[in-house]
């Protein structure tokens, strides 16, 4: 794949900051959006917008249709055996939210665990924490190794028939790591154990098949894939989402509402309460096909030489921490870092003068920050419009942050 060709369909990226050329490293936050993607929408504002599933008229009718072949494209984009089972949200939050209230309120009971690992987001944290507070359930944690890999030794201790959903990234935001999902599927299998998988640094850069990989719960968010914010999917299996109730109740998601009860839509609109994001639904179907257009074969291939090109420069610099592993087969395109005696915030503040956009900070994962014995880390993040040259300004801005702060001291 030819990335400066690829970076020409990106409006953003031709700007200046502090009058020097965008270089942009934060793709694992938020990706840039194909001008495909960005005239989906207008166009969409310009010619059709009209509520979905309750006009009939033309213009109700076409976006409707629109819109629920955007959600057979999602199914056939990650493998779902069927449309129904794919659930529109706002993000990857919301879809591990609606899977720990609606699931875990009904299947949870007092001494039940959850298992989850060191390595997770916030949010793929916080929502098992509230439910497991209110129902008394034990969470647990896959500690990481050293090489910021799942430490697998530990998990035959860890399940137990206890263990009633294991909830696990596909890729961590942090270290970049790939997760052996097979392995842990297989192994929470055997302990009778259901499987959530946080999909949101994955489905962007890696092929994935739910089908499979047999996993029970997955979520995304299109803004990391090149698609509008605003955005989430949940894929479940049907009969798990069919046992399960409501997660919001409102317009739409009902058939029929009594004085004291209401009854719900069948799937997968008995999910998606009120009305839905559905313009920027339609537009993401842009950023699919932009996707599938190029290949994932070629995007990891292209992933796969600029992290090992990043990580050999940074490695030159000297006194630079890298975090996660070494071997570019088992990370995606995600790099924290931290600098000798200059905290990442500075780091990050300097890179930005030089016009290279990083995140600095704890990245929504404070247990493994704590695990990793350090505050904050420096973190970039590669997409299909970075090149080596993009590597080469990073490493020339940091080696200006350096100099700035040994001139401080």
């Amino acid at each position: 794949m030819d990335a400066k060709k690829i970076k020409k369909d990106f409006p953003i990226l031709s700007q200046k900051v502090h009058e020097k050329s965008l270089v942009y490293l934060d793709s694992a936050a938020t990706s840039q959006k194909p001008l495909s993607v960005i005239e989906a929408l207008s166009d969409y504002y310009k010619t059709l917008n009209a509520n979905i599933h309750r006009g009939i008229y033309y213009l109700s009718e076409q976006s409707t249709e629109k819109f629920e072949r955007v959600r057979q494209q999602v199914a056939d984009f990650i493998g779902a055996p069927e449309a129904r089972t794919i659930i529109f949200t706002r993000n990857t939050s919301e879809s591990i939210n609606l899977v720990a209230q609606a699931w875990g309120r009904k299947n949870l009971s007092e001494g039940d665990e959850i298992l989850l690992t060191e390595m997770e987001h916030h949010s793929n944290i916080v929502p098992w924490q509230l439910i497991a507070n209110e129902k008394g359930v034990v969470i647990r944690y896959i500690p990481i190794t050293e090489e910021g890999t799942l430490d697998f030794s530990q998990i035959d201790r860890l399940l137990s028939d206890k263990t009633k959903i294991v909830a696990v990234a596909h890729v961590s935001n942090v270290l970049g790591t790939i997760n052996p999902l097979d392995e842990l599927i297989r192994k929470a299998r055997e302990n009778g154990a259901i499987v959530l998988v946080d999909g949101a640094q994955a489905v962007p850069h890696l092929k994935v098949d739910v089908g499979r990989l047999d996993c029970d719960f997955y979520a995304f968010s299109a803004h990391k894939m090149l698609g509008p914010t605003g955005v989430g999917v949940l894929y479940g299996k049907a009969e798990l989402l069919e046992a399960m109730p409501p997660f919001l109740g409102g317009g739409e998601m009902i058939m029929e509402v009594h004085p004291q009860y209401a009854t719900w839509k069948e799937l997968p609109w008995k999910f998606e309460a009120g009305t839905t994001n559905f313009a920027d639904v339609i537009a993401f179907s842009k950023s699919m096909e932009y996707l599938e257009k190029i290949g994932f074969e070629a995007i990891r291939e292209h992933e796969k030489l600029l992290s090992a090109y990043a990580l050999k420069r940074l490695k030159e610099l000297g006194n630079i921490r890298i975090f996660g592993p070494m071997d570019v087969e088992k990370r995606c395109g995600v790099i924290s870092f931290s600098m000798a005696e200059v905290h990442p915030h500075d780091v990050g503040t300097v890179l930005d003068q030089e016009g290279v956009a990083i995140r600095a900070g704890h990245h929504c994962a404070q247990i493994l920050m704590r695990k990793l014995n350090v505050p904050a880390t420096a973190r970039a993040s590669f997409y299909i419009y970075n090149t080596k040259e993009d590597v080469d300004r990073l490493i020339a801005a940091l080696e200006k942050a350096r100099g700035y702060f040994r001139r401080g001291r």
